[in-house]
């Protein structure tokens, strides 16, 4: 018996948990992206999700399974984007009081639709004060519940209900897939996604897809022991980047032998143009990481069925701009 966070059981009490207030997004193929493999590509397009990101799934999962007194005292996360607005909404939809912390060089727009959502925002300066202080300081003084962003079994469990969809979809297409590229951060959607695709498909190939330079999960895995990143930015897909893998993220995906790949960030835009002209679908950089490893090869794709992560579309104007230009 592996002592691992989350099992295919906790996740399927997630799903019926999060099952009124999510999208079942859908898996989408396209014969343009089949042709550039050699294979056959199904997409899951949580872009489409509930505040644009599967940040949703996890945090309304954590924030449904607080016990009465802590939802009475609100919880509090830290985030510049996806995992703010997933907080915030959860939160409102729950009537729980929320507060996020969010650098003060945040992208307006997020900053805006998480207020929207209800939430309070306090910033702070990422360049003098790391996250860890800050939330042990607001901790300190508040009473409120902290949503980590992938460090919580709830928050797993949560995101690993997209896998779950996805196995359901394909058992009713009669589909076995062979691999699976998740976009990875601290990981707590790869694990969540790696955890409910291997309990159907016990033989898939799952697979982290970073940025280049912010590759610690994959080095991590090279390795069998957490590895750490030297820098905290320097890659425009931020929505992915994070010190080191997660404590109860990394046991779980190195117990699936997973392993990871890296795309540049002129990959990532690439991808996010292709989404835009092939598939219709809006990408923010980080959330275009699985397809950009898709598009450039990075796994076996040849006479194979492989399934891509869409992560997120939660993407500033000028940066699309960027992309499609």
């Amino acid at each position: 018996m592996h002592d691992l966070a989350v099992s295919p059981l906790d996740i399927e009490r997630a799903a019926r948990s999060i099952k009124s207030y999510t999208v079942r997004t859908p898996l989408i193929e396209n014969p343009v992206l089949n042709g550039i493999a050699g294979g056959r590509v199904l997409l899951k397009a949580e872009n489409l999700q509930r505040t644009g990101s599967f940040k949703f799934r996890g945090a309304f999962n954590a924030l449904s399974n607080l016990s009465v007194d802590d939802k009475r005292a609100g919880v509090f996360a830290i985030s510049s984007g996806n995992h703010a607005q997933g907080v915030a909404e959860a939160a409102r939809l729950l009537d729980i009081a929320a507060t996020i912390l969010m650098p003060s060089d945040a992208p307006r727009l997020k900053r805006e639709r998480t207020e929207r959502s209800g939430a309070a925002v306090v910033t702070f300066d990422r360049a003098t004060a790391p996250r860890d202080e800050v939330v042990a300081r607001y901790q300190a003084e508040h009473q409120s519940v902290f949503v980590a962003p992938f460090d919580n079994p709830h928050v797993i469990a949560g995101q690993g209900t997209a896998g779950l969809e996805m196995a359901e979809d394909l058992i009713a297409m009669d589909i076995r897939p062979d691999a699976a590229i998740v976009c990875c951060g601290g990981g707590g959607l790869s694990a969540g996604v790696a955890t409910a695709l291997a309990a159907h498909f016990p033989d898939i190939e799952i697979v982290t897809s970073e940025p280049v330079g912010f590759d610690d999960f994959a080095r991590s895995l090279e390795t069998g022991e957490p590895q750490e990143n030297a820098a905290l930015a320097g890659s425009i897909q931020d929505a992915i980047i994070t010190v080191a893998p997660g404590k109860l993220t990394f046991p779980i995906l190195k117990h699936l032998r997973a392993h990871g790949v890296r795309v540049s960030d002129e990959e990532a835009l690439d991808a996010m143009a292709f989404a835009y002209r092939e598939l219709k679908l809006v990408l923010e950089p980080g959330g275009a990481a699985a397809l950009a490893a898709a598009l450039n090869k990075r796994v076996d794709m040849k006479e194979r069925t492989v399934l891509v992560v869409l992560s997120g579309g939660n993407v500033d104007a000028d940066v699309f701009a960027r992309a499609i230009s």
